[in-house]
């Protein structure tokens, strides 16, 4: 099914209802909307003279822009390309050139900047807060119908990848692929109607932003806080504004949103957002302690999923009710999981000759399902090797263990060896994260003469606390093998992060100074 005509059938089931408001402002009804993205779309494809299959990328903070040109794109029956707007103009400029677009819209400072790559290149760059969208949107209109003649095998969505270990990769996500991914929503992660909102305070341009196909396809309402970011003060306030809201929250998020209720007047967990639905989280571990926390903050209302951008937020998930019965029987083991196959989802965990392994067995977490990309961008190698026989190799290591939960240990980067033993990095974090006074933790490994690498800790105090090295190790000595404990620890005031939250291991790697370190032996 493509996505124009399952989004002119909500057109026509929910015409009057509100489609899309800015912060607490009167929302556009799907009607309005409609009358919106047509004259979009119409614009594109006849005065721009786009073709169906053109890319467009999409280089902007969130906002409502950001959802008419994303369904004005598909009514247009071309491809988005979505770039993180805090990417340095260079970057930018890569996605623009590597995916041939033809078009970019942006806005504000980064419009500006990106002025001298629309002189270096054919893109046009249109500015979605100045007269050329104004105008478009007061054009006439498409048809209703111009849309429906794309199939769903069409490329609706290139995701460029983080590149954590080279040039990013794009990820050619079809419209079959994206509606895949809703209905998955729809049966494993939260089940809504005309009657729901979505808040977006994660990125737009990452999974976050997808998520306002499952609301549209079913009468929802999407909010874009005026800050377009997260702004605690504000989005508790929205909190209470809208009597049914959701929305996904990367861990980190979610973390921020717990110290911001704590140091607000003490309440029961129902009324502290009254108007709070549901927290879906995803994108980065979810630790066990922090799972624990955010349930007692805000009650029976945070819901877990586990994807990637290759098969878009869509290999497993936890629903909330689960997670809070977990929390109060204390089945820490299932808050150490990712959860269960989502509905239309086989995961199988295969060893390094690609065979499959028993239950509560390692080895790489290999996903099919109608979510999974049709591969990368004009990258057949990468494609290949990513996909043999269709199947997605992950890259992450897991295993299944007896009731079908999957455990995520690391990225396969990510494992440490030391002596010639595995450390799953996330273990040890998981670890040194029930001190009180440990706030965050990444764990990475790092050179080491004797034993190849060693593992190391760098981890973030909670503002006021105070814990040194010996406090660390010896929690670490009293619940997890010894041979695992961090031998080199590092105190910083943050850690390194991407948009969507994710610790850029990376970034530790690089910035490693021997000198900084605490050794124990």
């Amino acid at each position: 099914m493509h996505l124009s005509r399952l989004f002119q059938r909500s057109v026509r089931m929910f015409g009057d209802r509100p489609a899309l408001a800015r912060g607490a402002a009167p929302a556009l009804t799907y009607a309005a909307l409609d009358l919106r993205v047509r004259a979009l779309a119409r614009w594109l494809r006849e005065d721009q003279q786009l073709q169906p299959g053109d890319r467009v990328v999409l280089a902007m903070k969130n906002c409502t822009e950001y959802a008419v040109a994303l369904l004005a794109l598909w009514h247009a029956r071309l491809c988005a390309v979505p770039v993180n707007n805090k990417l340095h103009p260079s970057e930018i400029g890569y996605v623009l050139e590597n995916s041939g677009a033809r078009l970019c819209f942006s806005q504000g400072a980064l419009h500006e900047a990106l002025g001298p790559l629309a002189t270096q290149t054919s893109v046009r760059l249109v500015d979605v807060q100045g007269p050329a969208w104004q105008a478009a949107l007061a054009g006439s209109a498409l048809p209703a119908d111009a849309g429906v003649h794309g199939g769903d095998g069409e490329l609706a969505w290139l995701f460029y990848t983080s590149g954590t270990t080279g040039r990013p990769k794009g990820v050619m996500l079809s419209h079959a692929n994206l509606v895949a991914m809703a209905l998955n929503f729809h049966a494993d992660v939260l089940t809504i109607d005309e009657r729901d909102a979505l808040l977006h305070v994660a990125p737009m341009s990452h999974g976050g932003g997808l998520y306002g196909i499952p609301y549209w396809m079913h009468g929802g309402l999407q909010v874009v806080p005026e800050s377009g970011g997260l702004d605690e003060a504000e989005l508790f306030a929205l909190l209470h504004h809208y009597p049914r809201a959701s929305m996904f929250a990367a861990p980190t998020i979610v973390t921020r949103m717990v110290q911001h209720a704590r140091g607000l007047p003490p309440v029961a967990a129902q009324e502290r957002c009254p108007g709070l639905r549901c927290l879906f989280t995803g994108g980065a571990p979810f630790y066990v302690e922090d799972v624990k926390a955010a349930v007692a903050c805000f009650g029976p209302r945070v819901a877990q999923m586990y994807g990637q951008g290759e098969t878009p937020m869509t290999i497993t998930a936890l629903r909330a009710e689960r997670i809070a019965q977990a929390v109060a029987e204390g089945d820490d083991t299932l808050l150490a999981s990712v959860g269960w196959e989502q509905t239309a989802v086989e995961v199988d965990i295969l060893d390094a000759d690609g065979a499959p392994v028993p239950p509560d067995t390692l080895g790489e977490v290999v996903v099919r399902s109608p979510t999974v990309m049709l591969g990368y961008w004009n990258n057949p190698e990468a494609t290949a090797q990513a996909m043999p026989g269709g199947a997605l190799r992950t890259g992450d290591v897991g295993l299944v263990d007896a009731r079908g939960l999957l455990h995520l240990k690391d990225r396969s980067k990510d494992v440490i060896i030391s002596g010639g033993t595995n450390i799953y990095p996330r273990e040890v974090e998981e670890a040194l994260l029930r001190h009180p006074a440990v706030e965050e933790v990444s764990v990475i490994g790092t050179p080491d003469a004797e034993w190849g690498e060693a593992v190391t800790a760098f981890v973030v105090r909670r503002a006021g606390a105070a814990v040194d090295e010996a406090a660390l190790d010896q929690l670490c000595i009293d619940s997890i093998a010894r041979f695992k404990r961090p031998k080199h620890y590092v105190f910083v005031p943050q850690l390194p992060k991407n948009p969507t939250g994710k610790v850029l291991k990376s970034e530790l790697r690089k910035n490693y100074r021997p000198a900084a370190l605490s050794v124990h032996a």
